[in-house]
């Protein structure tokens, strides 16, 4: 599969029913995802590896991990609507059975995992609603893909955040993120944001 293919694939999967506003439910864009994704796959991060998506919504990081060929994904979510729309997207795909669903705030999901692909809360409604899922990607897992808004004050908290845990950035990836209107607050049609898709990696001390 070739990562235009991908991205098309993603962009045809359900989105959110009835998005909340607080959660700041937002559809990964195809292209998006499909970027990260072939990055991690070009890594070595996602075939054949456990793979966890922390708040993934309906599913579009978790499935595009599992056409990729990874081992087994942990789809976490813990809005119920949207994780139901996860597993018909996961059918639709033809990947429910290398997928794993897990009801739940992100806090409480404790298994290690290989790879984390994310794309949190970029805090608009709340500040620093990513620190939670960041905390939980650096405690499970080696390697953490994860989409932020591309703000100078926004690299400054995830690069110090992620040194302080333990992390390195090896890669940060500029692009553009398409918001279409969902909410009563939205004034635009479409808003056009910029984000940064990063890998971070565990440090490795004394070996």
């Amino acid at each position: 599969m070739r990562k235009r293919q991908l991205a098309m694939l993603l962009s045809r999967l359900e989105g959110f029913k009835e998005p909340k506003a607080e959660l700041e439910q937002y559809r990964t864009p195809g292209n998006v995802a499909a970027e990260l994704l072939w990055l991690a796959a070009s890594h070595g991060d996602i075939g054949g590896k456990l793979v966890a998506d922390l708040g993934a919504g309906t599913g579009v990081l978790g499935i595009g991990a599992a056409v990729l060929g990874a081992r087994k994904v942990y789809a976490v979510e813990k809005d119920r609507e949207a994780l139901r729309r996860a597993e018909e997207n996961a059918e639709r795909a033809g990947v429910r059975e290398r997928m794993e669903f897990f009801e739940g705030d992100v806090s409480e999901f404790g298994l290690r995992v290989d790879t984390v692909v994310m794309n949190p809360p970029f805090g608009s409604q709340r500040p620093h609603a990513d620190r939670p899922f960041l905390m939980k990607a650096f405690e499970i897992a080696d390697v953490v893909y994860s989409i932020h808004l591309a703000k100078e004050g926004v690299r400054e908290f995830v690069e110090k955040f992620a040194a302080e845990s333990g992390f390195r950035v090896t890669h940060r990836v500029e692009l553009p993120f398409e918001i279409p209107a969902q909410f009563p607050f939205h004034r635009k049609r479409i808003e056009r944001v910029r984000v940064d898709v990063y890998r971070f990696q565990r440090e490795r001390f004394g070996g």
